[in-house]
This record gives C-alpha cells, sequence and structure tokens, in this order.
C-alpha cells in the first residue's frame, strides 16, 4: 500500500476527529457566515507526484477553498428554493460515504441496500399520503427525476402508436402540452430528442395567475383530435408556488388519451400539512410525479426521487433496461435499478431521507411546512406595509415574489438586489414576472425563524439608501 495512504489510514480516527469539529464549528456558526462573498481563488494548481496527506490537504482546504463557503444551509438563503440540511440527514450523509454502498440490487450477494431505498420511498409516500400503485427512486435533482418520468412518458407516446421510441428512436413527433413548465423539464426535452421548443404553450388562468386554465387546456386537446399526447403540469411554479387544478385534470384524463406528468419539486411537500394539502388534491391520479427532497425535506444536496405508476413498470423497463448486462437476469424478476433510472453507479441517497423521516416523522415535517409558509406571510405582510416594494404576485405558499414600487423603478431592482446580496446577511434571486424584473424570496429552510425576517428587513431598509 501507499505509503501516505497507510498513515492516512492508520489515523483515521484523528482525521475524523478534526473534520467532525470543523463541521460543528461551521453549523454552530451558520447565522454568521455570510450568505454570499466576493472571495475568488486562482484555479492552476499543479498536482504533486507524491500527494500531502489528509491532513495537510485539509489545511489547505481550510486556507483556499474553505473561505468560498457561504451559509447556503441557513436560514437566511432565500435563493433556489435552497433547503437545509437537518442534523439526522447529516448523520445518514455520513454513513452513506463511510459504507459507499452501490445502491442498484435487492436480491445480490454483492449488496442489497437499495432495500434502504424501496423502504424510503414507501415512507415517502405515506409522508405525502400517496398510494403504493407508485413505484420510485432517488436520481440527483428534479432535472434527472423529470428526465426519468419524462423518458417513460417518450416510451408510452410511442406505444400508443405502435411504435418502440426506446429501441428504434423517436420516429414521429411527440405532442407535448404545458402552462408553466420548469427550466428543468424544458431541458428534459431536449435532452430526450423532443426538442425543448417542441410543446403546445397552454394559457394561464386570468387574475396574476401561473396555473393552467383548464378551459384553454381542454381547447387545445381538441385540437390534437384524439392522438395521445403529454401534459406536463405543476405543483408549485416557480416564482409564485401557484398549483395547476389537478382535479379539473383529472376529468379530462378520464376523457383523453394522455401522459400526466407532475413537477412537485418543492410544492408536492404541501401534502405535509393539514392546511395545505387541498392544493395537491387529485395528484394521485397522475402517471408520474418529481419531487425534490434537497428543498423542503431539507436533507443534503443531490437528493430527488421520481414516482411512476406501477402499471407502467414495463415500459420504464423498456426504457432503461441494462440488456448487456446478462448476469443481471431477467429485470421482471431480479429487480434492480439500473433497469428503471438512468444511472447505472448511484450512491445510496435514501439513506439521509431515511434518517430524516424517522427522526422527525409527519409531525416534524408538518412543522417545517407550516412554518415556512407562516414566515413567508410575516415577509409578504412587510412588502405590503412598505411604500418601497410591492408584491409582483400574492403569496399562496412559501415563495414571496416582489419587486420595487413603481415601473419607474424598474431599473434599480437588480442593483438594489446586488447591494442586498453584497452585503452577506440574506441571498435572494432575481426574476421576471410578467414582464416585470422581480426578486424571488423562497422559504423552505427548517432553520428560518422570526429573528432571520427581522434582520432582513433591516438589511433592505438600508440597501434602499445604496441605490
Amino acid at each position: 500500500m501507499n505509503t501516505i495512504l497507510q498513515q492516512d489510514l492508520n489515523e483515521i480516527e484523528n482525521i475524523l476527529e478534526k473534520v467532525k469539529q470543523q463541521g460543528i464549528h461551521f453549523l454552530e456558526s451558520i447565522d454568521t457566515i455570510p450568505t454570499s462573498n466576493n472571495n475568488t481563488i486562482t484555479t492552476n494548481r499543479d498536482l504533486s507526484n507524491s500527494g500531502l496527506g489528509a491532513l495537510p490537504t485539509l489545511e489547505e482546504f481550510n486556507r483556499r477553498l474553505a473561505p468560498l463557503m457561504v451559509s447556503q444551509t441557513g436560514g437566511r438563503y432565500w435563493g433556489f428554493v435552497t433547503g437545509g440540511s437537518t442534523p439526522a440527514s447529516i448523520v445518514g450523509d455520513w454513513l452513506t460515504t463511510i459504507y459507499d454502498q452501490n445502491a442498484q440490487a435487492t436480491n445480490a450477494q454483492g449488496g442489497v441496500s437499495a432495500l434502504i431505498e424501496i423502504e424510503t420511498i414507501n415512507l415517502l409516500l405515506q409522508l405525502l399520503s400517496l398510494p403504493k400503485i407508485f413505484l420510485g427512486g432517488f436520481v440527483t435533482g428534479a432535472t434527472m427525476s423529470n428526465f426519468t418520468c419524462l423518458a417513460v412518458a417518450r416510451q408510452w407516446f410511442g406505444k400508443q402508436l405502435g411504435e418502440d421510441f426506446a429501441k428504434n428512436g423517436i420516429s414521429q413527433p411527440i405532442q407535448v402540452l404545458s402552462a408553466m413548465p420548469h427550466s428543468s423539464s424544458v431541458k428534459c426535452l431536449a435532452m430526450l430528442g423532443i426538442g425543448s421548443q417542441n410543446f403546445t404553450k397552454i394559457e394561464t388562468i386570468e387574475g396574476n395567475r401561473e396555473a393552467i386554465d383548464i378551459a384553454d387546456l381542454e381547447r387545445n386537446i381538441k385540437k390534437i383530435n384524439g392522438r395521445p399526447f403529454i401534459l406536463i403540469s405543476s405543483a408549485g411554479t416557480v416564482n409564485t408556488a401557484d398549483f395547476d387544478d389537478f382535479t379539473a385534470i383529472t376529468k379530462l384524463k378520464r376523457k383523453y388519451n394522455f401522459w400526466w406528468h407532475i413537477d412537485a419539486a418543492f410544492g408536492g411537500f404541501a401534502a405535509c400539512s393539514p392546511k395545505y394539502k387541498h392544493l395537491v388534491n387529485g395528484w394521485d391520479n397522475s402517471d408520474s410525479i418529481t419531487v425534490d427532497c434537497h428543498k423542503w425535506l431539507n436533507v443534503p444536496y443531490e437528493s430527488a426521487f421520481y414516482l411512476v405508476k406501477e402499471e407502467h413498470r414495463n415500459l420504464q423497463i423498456e426504457t432503461f433496461q441494462n440488456s448487456n448486462a446478462p448476469y443481471l437476469g431477467n429485470p421482471l424478476e431480479n429487480f434492480n435499478y439500473l433497469n428503471f433510472l438512468p444511472e447505472n453507479s448511484r450512491r445510496l441517497k435514501a439513506l439521509p431521507v431515511w434518517f430524516s423521516l424517522l427522526a422527525y416523522g409527519k409531525h416534524g415535517y408538518q412543522d417545517i411546512v407550516e412554518n415556512s409558509v407562516v414566515m413567508a406571510l410575516q415577509f409578504d405582510d412587510f412588502i405590503c406595509k412598505n411604500e418601497n416594494f410591492e408584491l409582483l404576485a400574492p403569496t399562496r405558499l412559501n415563495n414571496v415574489c416582489f419587486t420595487l414600487a413603481g415601473d419607474h423603478n424598474q431599473e434599480k431592482v437588480n442593483s438594489f438586489l446586488t447591494k442586498l446580496n453584497d452585503r452577506g446577511k440574506v441571498f435572494m434571486t432575481p426574476t421576471v414576472y410578467q414582464n416585470r424584473k422581480g426578486i424571488r424570496a423562497s422559504f423552505v429552510n427548517w432553520r428560518t425563524n422570526e429573528n432571520d425576517i427581522q434582520i432582513v428587513i433591516a438589511e433592505m431598509k438600508e440597501s434602499l439608501l445604496l441605490i
């Protein structure tokens, strides 16, 4: 064994102890760590022949790279719908790395960690009050979850025409309908060969809404004249957390032949709360659902899951089957995740979720969801009462979409946000809503509290003086 590698193995307890203490310090100091910074590094470091060893490398990391880290997991990071890792999920994430399992098979002598994933999916179905007619698995994020679901939808579409698109390629245009698809879904249409511009845009409901206008949807369905199509709908749009009417879409699905996919990346967790679960009424009638875990579930990044109805199991296998590995056996008899999703090699991403679900249960996640909405409404109240700001849309759940008051201040919106973010006490993202520049604050972090709201309000008032 390499000398330095052997030395690190001998010192593993000391190495991990130092990392543990550094992690504790970061988490305990999260409220004082900036939400943004302007630190940079040179990226042309040379690779040495002999290597440094783990502890000297940790020292270099702390000197050069740690200053780049911001408090994305803190209570005032309101950009990108970013959750923060719960303590239990950190435990699960550390153990995921230590055990380093390739989560694929459920009946292989070489490892059966996929059973943990199946159990975790069942726990999530219980959390979201969804029936066990859905099969699911873990991927890196909403993009790959949407990709997985829409890839199966593509195969379904081909089969409606008597063709196998997975084997032979797309031979006919695929009709897709959507009102406000997330950029990740549009990206998936490009990756799947459907075409990022190859979808019919459905009108949204009048009255400052981002939800599908059901009447316009049906008008467009009738134009398709009985041919199959794919519908992408939303459980929580990016700017305003608006929801499509799933009960109305369910009625359409009984009349017309289409694959119904729901992007519920963060909004699906409305199901955790008795106050907001009505927003997802009827979503169990869809064919597939995307949900992110590193958003409102508050586990470490690269965690999302897909749900596809069990009745489409064969279509999913046709789409992703690893047919060049005969040693894996019949995919219908020997379950293996590599036959159900894009990746062959994958870490046990389910374990942090498993830990967090068992640690905090249904009531814990109900509290997280409902507290996030309370914080959003408190911030909304400030925006409404301050003459310098105005809402761009009603706050329906956990996203507050606002701008500087008056059209004459549109040119100042980006400058204001830059100066606010540069102060390092809060981070929000720019957006455009109905052709107006705006700012979006997203509340999903389990740490966010009333004191955070007051800190941000003070920072916004100070930043107004700088533009």
